[in-house]
């Protein structure tokens, strides 16, 4: 499987982007989706993840009311909505698919993208 992540951008504080996650092969509609960020210097963190029908969505704390997760698996992507950015935002976001089940640890993510960077300006 091979995932490749879009749309980063520079964008001011309160604006909005989208995230995509185009993957290759089967398992993207039969497994869970996450996304996921580093900033500089910090460790990766979860986003939000997605379970291969869409019908079970998680949020990390951090984002939970601005940022929406969603797929299309007729078309093999997956999307982070972003809305009401802040400066808090800015990092490198992957996109990833799950081994099996649902979660939101990293190291339970079989699949990753090459990231985009998201640079939020205040």
């Amino acid at each position: 499987v091979q995932l490749q992540a879009s749309g980063g951008g520079l964008v001011q504080a309160g604006g909005s982007l989208r995230l995509s996650c185009a993957a290759s092969g089967r398992t993207f509609s039969q497994n869970t989706m996450g996304w996921f960020r580093q900033a500089q210097g910090k460790e990766r963190e979860f986003v939000a993840t997605i379970n291969w029908s869409g019908g079970y969505t998680d949020y990390s704390d951090s984002v939970k009311g601005r940022f929406t997760i969603s797929r299309d698996n007729a078309k093999n992507t997956g999307y982070l909505q972003m809305n009401s950015l802040k400066p808090e935002d800015t990092a490198v976001y992957f996109c990833a698919i799950h081994s099996s089940g649902i979660g939101t640890s990293a190291n339970t993510y079989r699949y990753w993208g090459q990231g985009t960077l998201v640079t939020v300006s205040s």
